[in-house]
């Protein structure tokens, strides 16, 4: 008998029916695949699993072949599940230490035991692998740092059942090994490990199972991958078969658009040149702190600039801040959907809406019908997954988030060059193509697409030419004729960075 058994799980909301009589179980030990399209009910599981909602009448979770019926996330807790979700839940101002040990601090007389806490949590990260100093504030560390001190908690709990959404959307290379060996460990410990994500190479390469996901209902449910394709699975996620997501296409290109001269910055070691023509597709590629995002939000002002120039169209600009880069025709969609994209809270109309404003105004004087017009255009134009423009935009799916987020760009009048970071981070294989589908109509007609990834197939696959970066610098400038994994890799590595490597 399964150790975690899903039975005739639904639920619904306001509009939507997010799951429809969805039955599978998973075993003992081991490494459970769990896929989807965005919007195909993936995270409405795992909340149900966490106690964090409630299914319908009818549902049964069972763990161990006892019914669970959680009032709220600490029952779940109680049962031994643990979700680590790809929007991470900790404590900026709180140190790592601290965050791990929340609701459960050493004491001494009544008096947090510090010393003993930095010590435990010290000795458990390094247990795991994990090298972060567990005195750091969480505040200051990277995302994909943060990411690993997520699973680090799981961990330390000792959790029976550990749900993992999207886990290593925002690791390195080298994090992603600890965290694969971490989820070896605790396969031979007997855990039961949810893997969810869009990344099929993991899922083929870490899963003994797999379950997938559409529209709500059960697609396929695989006990075992053997014999299974990736292009069946896909094909079973949407409905289709893709046989090219990347979809590039050949495009006329034009003059300079964008020109940055020695731009620098506090985080960046040495001032960054480079420009980027109307119609032209240019990514950044490098590792997880190569310095890609330092780089794009200081063209945006998004942080202080220290010095360089910028031009648009051969005319300088001065960017002072973010609303001077938007007044000059620059565009942001940052890699953190959660805390600089989306505006928690509000509608999905008022998050398309809420840039382009002062051009819905006469005489001071908001026009709604024009604010619902621009709504509904660009939530059908884009293929926003949503019951309606009055859905809270928290309530999509992270691959929907984004749609939203480039739909507020789009409707903003002006915008002359578009900087996407991480754009498909966290979104399944149909949104994908989607998303790559719209960066090519935006760059044919004239737009300049500058696209950050730390995923290597995509700006190959996407991308006309590609800037890679190493320890904060552009190491390489490669056009598309020359992409080549090795020389794009070589560049990226501090210690294999060689111009006769790169040359080659």
């Amino acid at each position: 008998m399964p150790y975690l058994e899903f039975l005739h799980i639904s639920k619904s909301y306001p509009g939507v029916h997010a799951l429809r009589d969805v039955s599978f179980g998973v075993e003992k030990g081991a490494v459970h695949g769990l896929m989807g399209e965005n919007g195909a009910g993936k995270s409405t599981l795992i909340r149900l699993l966490s106690g964090d909602h409630r299914p319908d009448t009818g549902s049964e979770i069972r763990i161990d072949g006892e019914a669970q019926k959680y009032a709220s996330t600490r029952d779940a807790f109680a049962a031994g599940v643990i979700v680590i979700h790809q929007e991470l839940q900790l404590v900026p101002e709180l140190t790592v230490a601290e965050n791990l040990s929340l609701g459960r601090f050493p004491a001494n007389g009544g008096v947090i035991a510090a010393r003993r806490m930095f010590a435990e949590v010290g000795r458990k990260l390094k247990e795991a692998g994990i090298d972060i100093d567990p005195r750091r504030k969480v505040k200051s560390l990277s995302i994909g740092e943060r990411q690993m001190v997520e699973i680090a908690k799981a961990v330390m709990l000792e959790a029976r059942i550990i749900a993992l959404d999207e886990p290593t959307s925002s690791l390195s290379s080298r994090e992603s090994e600890i965290l694969f060996a971490l989820i070896g460990r605790l396969r031979a410990e007997g855990k039961i490990i949810l893997y969810i994500s869009h990344r099929l190479d993991e899922v083929f390469r870490l899963c003994d199972s797999l379950t997938v996901l559409r529209d709500g209902q059960l697609a396929a449910h695989h006990p075992t991958l053997e014999g299974v394709t990736r292009d069946q699975v896909v094909a079973e996620m949407v409905g289709r078969e893709i046989s090219n997501i990347w979809g590039w296409r050949p495009r006329t290109l034009g003059d300079v658009r964008l020109k940055v001269e020695n731009l620098s910055g506090d985080k960046l070691p040495e001032p960054a040149s480079f420009s980027v023509r109307t119609g032209e597709i240019l990514g950044f590629f490098g590792l997880i702190g190569a310095g890609r995002s330092e780089l794009t939000r200081l063209v945006y002002a998004a942080d202080k600039r220290l010095g360089g120039t910028l031009e648009i169209d051969g005319a300088p600009v001065q960017v002072t801040t973010p609303h001077d880069a938007i007044r000059a025709g620059i565009a942001l969609c940052s890699e953190d959907r959660k805390h600089d994209g989306i505006i928690q809270g509000r509608s999905i109309e008022e998050n398309i809406n809420i840039s382009s404003r002062r051009h819905h105004t006469r005489l001071g004087v908001l026009s709604p019908r024009r604010e619902v017009a621009v709504a509904e255009e660009f939530i059908a134009k884009l293929k926003v997954r949503t019951p309606s423009r009055k859905q809270d935009i928290i309530n999509l799916s992270g691959g929907n988030q984004q749609k939203v987020i480039l739909g507020r760009w789009l409707s903003e009048q002006g915008i002359k060059v578009l900087i996407v970071d991480e754009p498909t981070r966290g979104i399944d294989v149909g949104a994908k193509a989607e998303i790559y589908e719209l960066l090519y109509q935006l760059a044919e007609a004239g737009m300049a697409i500058v696209v950050v990834s730390s995923e290597l197939p995509e700006v190959m696959g996407i991308c006309d030419r590609l800037l890679v970066m190493c320890d904060g610098r552009i190491s390489a400038e490669l056009e598309r004729a020359q992409f080549n994994e090795h020389a794009i890799l070589a560049a990226a590595l501090p210690d294999t960075r060689t111009p006769d490597k790169i040359a080659s």
